[in-house]
């Protein structure tokens, strides 16, 4: 017995399959097939393009020079030119690259794409003023499975607000349609940002002393770390995250989650040409325990008073819905604090005015001492929602 017939097959129908499918390759092939067919709709890209020129153009300056569309962007370093502001002795290029992570995820699911291209500009460019850089230009990667010109153009025009916020300009980017990688409606967005500072302006770590204040700038919420956690509470707790918050009646919670990530830019770029911060941290990943030893020298530990700010009600939220440790808190959210800044204890006066004048909330929270390089986060019973008086260290 052959094959065929061993298996049940009917040839004569396989055939005449196999040449129905070989006939429609053939007729796709006689008209013509095109990218478009192939999931790239170069189209709607040029329709993004033409939707985004207005917003892209409102974040450049002189600085910025050639034509929109060329194969690499041009930006002119104020050096030695007196027809510029910025007059640059010793220049160092300062860049850095990041993304907002499964906030994403929430913007898909809940279609809030106006404000991720801010967190994603936040992202980078807070990164940037820590090292003491002033940012000059930004470009944005936004993968995606299908490009929606009006959906798109929301998400980059998002970009194009966060650069105004920080004041540089978006200069180019990328937008690439691959239905082949993402679901039907998923996208992922990233971001490289370039700035520069004075080498005698750049923030070096050796500034940093025994005694040193350390101040906390308010953030604006969750900002774009821990969101993984986040929405495994949302789901295991079921949030109905278009109703009012448990917190407060008067806001939608998706609004608090979804929340911009805080641009501190132009708050802290005055104070840095001053000369008086000694350090800043900008409070991602890892939270405050993780991120404020980076800044620090060998030998000097942080020690940081979770007392000395009230602890924001979405935060609470998180922390009472999960049965979060104080401990894994400080370890995973901003807790509030979207940035710390370390400066001399003389300038406590002035440094905080300076930055209450423009705009920030600002907390005296802690003080450098000698000790191995880490922080230590203490709290009093009560003190985010803990039983007995509690302490965090983390060493590295």
């Amino acid at each position: 017995m052959d094959f065929a017939a061993k298996n049940n097959i009917d040839v004569a129908a396989s055939d005449a399959a196999t040449a129905s499918q070989t006939n429609a390759h053939a007729s796709q092939i006689a008209t013509g097939l095109t990218y478009a067919q192939a999931g790239v709709d170069m189209d709607a890209g040029d329709a993004v393009v033409d939707l985004i020129k207005p917003a892209l153009r409102r974040t450049h300056s002189s600085r910025v020079l050639g034509a929109y569309g060329s194969f690499a962007a041009m930006f002119r370093l104020d050096f030695k030119e007196k027809m510029f502001k910025r007059n640059y002795k010793d220049p160092v290029l300062v860049a850095c690259t990041d993304g907002v992570g499964t906030k994403v995820v929430l913007a898909v699911e809940m279609g809030r794409l106006d404000s991720i291209g801010i967190d994603c500009v936040a992202m980078n460019v807070n990164d940037l003023i820590v090292q003491g850089a002033e940012p000059l230009f930004f470009l944005d990667y936004l993968g995606l499975s299908r490009i929606r010109p009006q959906e798109t153009a929301t998400i980059i025009q998002g970009v194009a607000a966060g650069c105004e916020i920080a004041g540089c300009a978006l200069i180019g980017g990328e937008c690439a349609e691959m239905p082949d990688i993402y679901k039907p409606g998923d996208f992922d967005i990233a971001g490289f940002a370039v700035g520069v500072v004075d080498m005698d302006r750049a923030i070096d770590p050796k500034r940093v002393k025994k005694g040193d204040v350390i101040i906390g700038l308010r953030s604006s919420g969750v900002h774009s770390n821990g969101f993984s956690l986040v929405r495994r509470l949302a789901a295991d707790k079921g949030w109905k995250l278009d109703r009012p918050a448990l917190f407060d009646q008067n806001v939608i919670l998706i609004d608090a989650l979804m929340a911009p990530t805080r641009i501190y830019v132009k708050s802290l770029l005055p104070l840095v040409r001053t000369g008086k911060i000694h350090a800043m941290a900008h409070i991602t990943g890892g939270g405050l325990l993780e991120n404020i030893p980076r800044i620090l020298p060998a030998g000097l530990h942080a020690h940081v008073n979770a007392d000395a700010w009230t602890q924001p009600r979405l935060m609470a939220l998180l922390q009472a819905q999960g049965h979060i440790e104080p401990e894994e808190m400080a370890r995973t959210f901003n807790c509030g604090i979207g940035m710390a800044v370390v400066f001399a204890s003389a300038d406590v006066a002035d440094v905080t005015a300076a930055l209450e004048a423009a705009g920030e909330t600002v907390f005296n929270i802690g003080h450098i001492l000698d000790g191995g390089k880490g922080c230590t986060v203490t709290g009093s019973v009560e003190t985010w929602s803990a039983q007995s008086d509690w302490t965090a260290t983390y060493n590295g």
